[in-house]
């Protein structure tokens, strides 16, 4: 066999330039000890990418089918049934037990400080804007986007404000965690994880392991004001709108999908396509993916859809981080459905030319789009002139509805609960409270599954397709050579798991290249790493406990989805750990698709066992690690070669999450709706058969609960 200077003094290579070459070489392997390998950084996201254009295909097409009135209709009527699929049932209607807290006289209007329970415990805080004008008035209730003052926001302000000056009754609320109704409250009834976007984050994907969705409960709270404005003498049941920027817009796009009473909507800097958030690597909040949703064909379109023949304004920016290519998109969609049902003119788009927010300009098309919806005698001549012809642009717009004088209220003039926190007030609870009782309950109510029915459970939750096909095909992707291994060299190979996805596994060995891995035994080490199998090789002293206990076992790692050689490098440049960030991305993504993550690196896994299989390993001895434990134990469950199960740092439970209320767990790592089927302790003691030892314990908080071992 020719040496590596041989063959290139074979071909001319000059020998000098090989030596300097074999120098440069070396140093380059004692640098890259040091570095981790991350090959494919943007394999996770194409493949999303990949996903999420095949969903928006098939949605398009769906569309496209539409060819009557009849068509339309029937496809209003099936959108609003699949809206009801992602986000749940409702739940049940209780008392509101509204009390006014206090009033604001002002000229032309007043400002009512209101408190009403959407559930029992679980009050919201409210600012009514009444015009001082008799009679039944027109409505609109304002949801708010992420401004940590919630409904004191001044753009906030501005459009209730606005409203009341224009003859509206408008009822501003405060989201959940923002406002007044901060979930996670410090001794100075501060968030102690930081209002918004975190406190979202943090109970949102918590809830997902009891089967609730936050954006059904931030729904929910705009569905009670609702129900609470058609309480009042003063309020036109007839003619309720709903609006909201952001965060606000989200939740208006989703109150016009799951609730039919509205009467006009106007979203606005929200109503993009979910296809141009994924291109575009653009992180949202948990409440703002609705789960299955690409799964059951669903878009922003769907959402306005629902509402149809009813006037919407779509209300974008060209400015905007919310792409407003699919803006117009999602218009021209709704525009050829609207055509069908003859109400072609209660559907529009406004594109202001500023950047995000609920500017002036984009409050006032929502002005004038409501006060034509509301049948006012000046919007109706506007209409009858061609102003409204489907595309607005600001300056054909603020000539005949400019906004009012506005007076903007200090923050502590619109508080509704006297210390500025509900959580202050007697027998309110949060929804982490609602979250660990739900918990409890499934868990006296759900069994202990065990042997196929187990099996099934596991199957069903992680969403894992019966994978009919022989053992995957590899590449030989790499010689390592010297990298600190345990051994002297390694090699490592791609094995793809499904069309765009390879797992990468290495093969430590003493020798130098093989192009196929020796079939020398039956039996096989397989580590399943945490983050990354490169780093773990050199760091994680079990790999060599276990090498040392069976030297005649060859040692494979393995890298799935998302981790080690595949880590995304997305989003925000080194974001992976953060609660925005890529990891967190794919995740939520993934419930989108009705994929689990970690349903989809179990499926890496066990498409890699069987890789090692058909190489004639079918006694495997699996050892993972933190996240890696996880997949390790589902595969081991459900794969019959796997015979011994060794895990270090795995989590306790799945219901010990639920009920902790500061956990440290990625949503990467959750399943939806796990505890009405099992946990992990149930997968514990069915591997009690294959020799499962246990080490060091991860709780909730990611923690080392003791140094002991554990078999089962």
């Amino acid at each position: 066999m020719l040496t590596r200077r041989d063959a290139l003094l074979s071909i001319g290579f000059p020998l000098a330039a090989w030596q300097l070459s074999n120098i440069a070489r070396s140093a380059e392997v004692l640098a890259d000890r040091q570095l981790p390998l991350n090959r494919f950084p943007r394999m996770v996201q194409e493949f999303f990418v990949s996903q999420v254009r095949q969903a928006e295909q098939r949605h398009i097409a769906r569309l496209g089918q539409l060819k009557s009135a009849a068509d339309a209709q029937a496809y209003v009527l099936n959108a609003r049934q699949r809206i009801r699929q992602s986000f749940g049932p409702e739940p049940e209607r209780t008392a509101l037990n509204p009390r006014i807290t206090g009033t604001l006289q002002r000229d032309g209007y007043r400002v009512e400080k209101l408190i009403f329970d959407s559930r029992p415990g679980f009050p919201v805080t409210a600012n009514v804007y009444i015009p001082n004008v008799s009679g039944r008035l027109p409505a609109v209730v304002g949801t708010c986007g992420h401004s940590d003052n919630g409904k004191a926001a001044a753009a906030y302000q501005s459009f209730a404000q606005g409203l009341a000056k224009q003859g509206f009754i408008c009822l501003i609320y405060d989201p959940i965690g923002q406002g007044e109704r901060l979930q996670y409250l410090d001794d100075q009834y501060k968030s102690t994880l930081g209002a918004g976007v975190r406190e979202h984050l943090h109970a949102g994907n918590q809830q997902f392991l009891v089967g609730e969705f936050i954006g059904m409960w931030r729904a929910w709270d705009g569905i009670r004001a609702l129900d609470y404005l058609l309480t009042r003498s003063d309020v036109d049941p007839q003619m309720i709108g709903v609006t909201g920027n952001s965060g606000g817009g989200t939740m208006t796009t989703w109150l016009c999908g799951v609730e039919s009473r509205w009467s006009m909507a106007a979203p606005s800097c929200f109503v993009t396509t979910f296809r141009r958030n994924m291109e575009n690597e653009l992180p949202q909040d948990t409440e703002q993916c609705p789960p299955r949703a690409l799964a059951l064909g669903l878009d922003h379109t769907d959402f306005l859809a629902a509402m149809a023949p009813k006037p919407v304004i779509i209300l974008a920016k060209e400015q905007d981080y919310f792409d407003v290519r699919g803006s117009e998109e999602t218009y021209q969609r709704l525009k050829s459905l609207y055509q069908l049902l003859g109400a072609e003119d209660n559907i529009a788009l406004f594109e202001g030319p500023t950047g995000h927010g609920y500017s002036q300009e984009n409050r006032e098309a929502m002005y004038a789009w409501f006060q034509r919806a509301a049948d006012s005698p000046r919007m109706r001549s506007a209409a009858q002139e061609g102003q409204f012809d489907g595309v607005l642009k600001a300056t054909g717009l603020v000539q005949f509805t400019p906004e009012p004088a506005l007076e903007l209220e200090d923050d502590s003039a619109l508080l509704c609960t006297p210390q500025g926190q509900v959580g202050v007030l007697e027998g309110t609870r949060t929804v982490f409270d609602f979250t660990r009782e739900k918990s409890i309950q499934l868990g006296m109510i759900r069994g202990k599954p065990r042997g196929s029915a187990l099996k099934q459970a596991i199957n069903e939750v992680l969403k894992l397709a019966s994978v009919n096909q022989p053992a995957p095909d590899y590449r030989n992707w790499r010689y390592l050579g010297d990298r600190g291994y345990p051994t002297k060299n390694a090699m490592a190979y791609t094995i793809e798991t499904e069309p765009g996805v390879q797992a990468i596994a290495y093969r430590l060995t003493d020798q130098t290249w093989h192009s196929r891995p020796p079939r020398a035994s039956k039996r096989a080490i397989l580590y399943v790493a945490h983050l990354s199998s490169d780093e773990e090789l050199r760091e994680e002293p079990l790999i060599r406990q276990v090498m040392q206990t069976e030297p005649n076992s060859p040692l494979f790692t393995c890298d799935v989805r998302g981790i080690g050689e595949s880590l995304p490098e997305t989003c925000n440049p080194g974001s992976f750990h953060s609660p925005y960030g890529s990891d967190y991305f794919y995740a939520i993504h993934s419930l989108m698709l009705d994929r689990p993550y970690v349903g989809q690196k179990t499926h890496d896994l066990l498409r890699v066992l069987d890789w090692l299989e058909s190489l004639g390993h079918n006694d495997i001895h699996i050892l993972g690690r933190g996240w890696g434990a996880l997949a390790a134990t589902f595969a081991a469950v459900l794969k019959d070669s796997v015979k011994q199960v060794t895990l270090k740092n795995p989590l306790t439970s799945y219901a010990d999450l639920a009920e902790t209320e500061h956990h440290a767990w990625p949503l990467s790592t959750l399943l939806p709706n796990v505890l009405a089927s099992f946990d992990l302790p149930d997968c514990y003691e069915e591997l009690s058969k294959k020799n499962l030892r246990c080490i060091d314990w991860s709780g909730p908080a990611g923690i080392v609960h003791s140094a002991e071992e554990a078999s089962f």
